[in-house]
């Protein structure tokens, strides 16, 4: 049997041990709860200063392109006028037959001017945003289609929501980058884009029936690169869908409520 004092000094070391184990838990919990908040900390301040980078890189970007529309309006929209009043009065004093040749002419040059206003237009964010995504994606498609560079179709479903400017912006030049690439690269006949307003977000969808790509086998490139640091910008879902053969799909998921 032992002794009340062996007893009483057992008992002492169990409630020391126990003391000490639940010290040791306690401090390591609070370690472990610290290092994530560091951690987070960093992650949160990383992610601010790879978001303030990517604004300055498009907001660059965007005043280069609004100084191309300028000067393509300006310049050479001019440039073209000039040319079109030039050969209306030059045609008076042509005969019959020489009139019908400079009629050809004038036609062209006034496709030409239309196609430069049009492309002005598309690179100039403050009409952009003037006139809205699903506009600017309809003339967009427009212009393609007048061009005959492609087929093109938009369908629109649900009812239509206003967007913050800025947003508009960035969505259109995500699918304008996108529009860009099925035309060089694609080798596709139709591009088919849709969009669809819901209560809580609007889905766009951009699709062509091109050639493809192996996604596993082609690194980031800058345009990829640049359409999904945009996305990031206005909190929109992103995905790139593409294979051998089966063409390449753009979704976007823009949040229009409750996560803005």
């Amino acid at each position: 049997m032992l002794s009340k004092e062996e007893l009483l000094l057992i008992v002492y070391f169990i409630v020391v041990i126990l003391l000490l184990t639940a010290f040791v838990i306690v401090f390591f919990v609070v370690y472990q709860r610290r290092k994530n908040t560091l951690l987070q900390e960093q992650f949160e301040a990383r992610q601010r200063y790879e978001r303030e980078i990517a604004s300055s890189r498009i907001e660059m970007q965007e005043q280069t392109l609004k100084n191309v529309g300028w000067e393509l309006h300006d310049n050479i929209g001019q440039l073209l006028s000039v040319a079109k009043m030039q050969l209306n009065i030059f045609s008076k004093s042509l005969s019959e037959d020489e009139k019908a040749s400079a009629s050809e002419i004038q036609e062209t040059v006034a496709n030409s001017l239309r196609e430069v206003r049009s492309l002005s237009k598309s690179l100039n964010n403050q009409v952009i945003g003037y006139a809205g995504l699903q506009t600017s994606v309809e003339n967009e498609l427009e212009r393609f289609q007048r061009m005959g560079v492609i087929e093109t179709s938009l369908d629109v479903t649900g009812e239509k929501q206003e967007i913050p400017q800025e947003d508009s912006i960035i969505l259109f030049r995500i699918l304008q980058e996108f529009f860009s690439n099925v035309i060089k690269h694609a080798q596709a006949s139709e591009l088919k884009v849709s969009l669809d307003y819901t209560s809580g977000e609007i889905r766009i969808k951009a699709c062509d029936n091109g050639k493809g790509f192996d996604k596993e086998s082609i690194a980031k490139n800058s345009g990829l690169f640049n359409m999904e640091s945009r996305a990031v910008l206005v909190n929109t879902k992103f995905s790139l869908d593409s294979s051998i053969g089966a063409g390449t799909c753009l979704s976007l998921a823009y949040p229009t409520k409750g996560q803005k």
